[in-house]
């Protein structure tokens, strides 16, 4: 009698989590960027958020966090309700450059995250405003150690991915230009635009448009082959720093101790709206590459690139706040 008891209550205990896992989702989502508006990661994941929401069958709502290199968002994230109603969109600086700039953090990048899947890979771009005299890369880096500090290399914050991917092309080019964090990559970007600062390095998505239109000038990118969106634009083995290569990333997360099925259903949604040809055109429009992985390798991919990126801080010497 005890035992059947027992069981009972436990069985009772469960129907409402079955429940709400089978009924999910019943609202809007919020897909948490922990960047600012017209960074990469958030016109990427907007670009998703259009076909992923029609599949899922519920508004996406992005929610941008930005600040402390994408810190506070992925904090709000680590903390947020385990329920599938957060998804967290985290991209290279946020998950691998950024914690490794603070000793104390509120959370724990690997325990209080679960890897969903990638869904974009993107190149860096050397971009400088169109009345910097040099036209190649080459140029650039001559230009570069003439001025010296005189010129302003624009970055969207301390620890980000673009601060990271300037001190490593400075360090590979051998020059040396005066750090400018911004609070975003839009912000950087507007900077550049502006003249307030002469260049930066930044994910290809924060800049398409303006290169496109000539607002800004494109000297490399820092994938290993020409991109399809700027195939004018050489690489920097073909310009002038054979080997160099700079590139990021941008997946979806989900808070510890999210449901298996809720994680599935999120999962399995991404994929649908990845296999979905409006959604692969807008994001290769917006300057990303589609890719999608299994949970055990995007797991595996970020432990490799937090030891990679981890090296290049060391060897950037760049201070641990």
């Amino acid at each position: 009698m005890r035992h059947l008891l027992t069981t009972a209550l436990v069985a009772a205990a469960l129907v409402p989590a079955t429940a709400t896992a089978a009924a999910y989702p019943e609202r809007p989502i919020r897909l948490l960027v922990p960047q600012g508006v017209g960074a990469s990661n958030d016109t990427l994941s907007r670009a998703l958020a259009i076909k992923y929401g029609e599949f899922i069958g519920q508004q996406i709502v992005v929610d941008n966090r930005a600040g402390a290199g994408g810190l506070i968002g992925m904090e709000l994230a680590a903390h947020a309700a385990p329920d599938g109603y957060t998804i967290l969109a985290s991209a290279t600086a946020t998950q691998v450059i950024a914690p490794q700039l603070h000793r104390k953090l509120a959370f724990d990048p690997f325990k209080d995250l679960m890897p969903v899947s990638l869904f974009a890979s993107t190149a860096n771009i050397l971009v400088t405003h169109p009345t910097l005299p040099p036209k190649t890369v080459k140029e650039f880096i001559a230009f570069a150690k003439a001025q010296g500090p005189k010129l302003n290399m624009a970055s969207a914050g301390a620890g980000a991915q673009s601060h990271l991917a300037g001190v490593q092309l400075m360090l590979a080019a051998g020059f040396e230009s005066t750090h400018v964090p911004y609070k975003g990559g839009g912000a950087s970007v507007a900077a550049v635009l502006a003249g307030e600062s002469q260049w930066t390095f930044t994910p290809m998505p924060a800049t398409l448009s303006h290169v496109q239109s000539g607002k800004l000038k494109a000297l490399a990118v820092g994938s290993t082959k020409r991109t399809a969106q700027l195939p004018d634009v050489p690489t920097f083995a073909e310009s002038a720093l054979a080997g160099f290569q700079s590139t990021g990333w941008i997946g979806l997360m989900l808070p510890k101790g999210t449901p298996a099925p809720i994680f599935e259903k999120v999962r399995s949604t991404l994929l649908k709206a990845m296999q979905d040809p409006e959604t692969r055109t807008l994001i290769q429009r917006q300057g990303g590459d589609p890719v999608t992985n299994t949970p055990e390798e995007f797991a595996k991919f970020i432990r490799s690139e937090w030891d990679s990126f981890g090296a290049a801080i060391k060897a950037a010497k760049l201070k641990v706040e």
